[in-house]
């Protein structure tokens, strides 16, 4: 009895497995866009978005001691559940100042996702987070 409980448990575990290994694999080949015909929308807006990066920018210490101000541009995609995923820095300014961009972005609400042909769409976003002393 024991036998056939844990040949079950593994059988389910290896099932959960394969289909959780198809669905990376199956968003990992969806068309990522530039640009749809309904870009993708942050909740409340353009002005909203820079509201939550004002709101929750912690300035790293190190940078601050040394001065040192920037604009990190970030890009990430929005999936087609609204989600981000992707990550990466194309303007780095300071390490320091690079992770903060990277771990704000990480904390950002799902968006409305992107359509083309009325349907969902993974489309591929950038955006300038400035860090300034003043």
């Amino acid at each position: 009895m024991k036998k056939l409980i844990m040949m079950s448990l593994m059988a389910i575990f290896c099932l959960t497995t394969i289909n959780a290994q198809k669905t990376v694999v199956s968003k990992k080949n969806q068309k990522v866009y530039d640009v749809v015909e309904k870009m993708p929308q942050y909740p409340g807006g353009m002005v909203a978005l820079f509201e939550f990066l004002e709101k929750n920018l912690k300035y790293p210490a190190d940078a601050q001691k040394q001065k040192v101000e920037g604009r990190v541009i970030v890009s990430f995609i929005v999936e087609t559940d609204g989600s981000i995923s992707d990550i990466n820095i194309v303007r780095k300014v300071f390490p320091s100042l690079d992770e903060e961009a990277v771990r704000l972005l990480g904390m950002m609400p799902r968006w409305s996702p992107g359509l083309q042909n009325g349907k969902p769409v993974r489309v591929k976003y950038a955006i300038p987070i400035t860090y300034s002393l003043k």
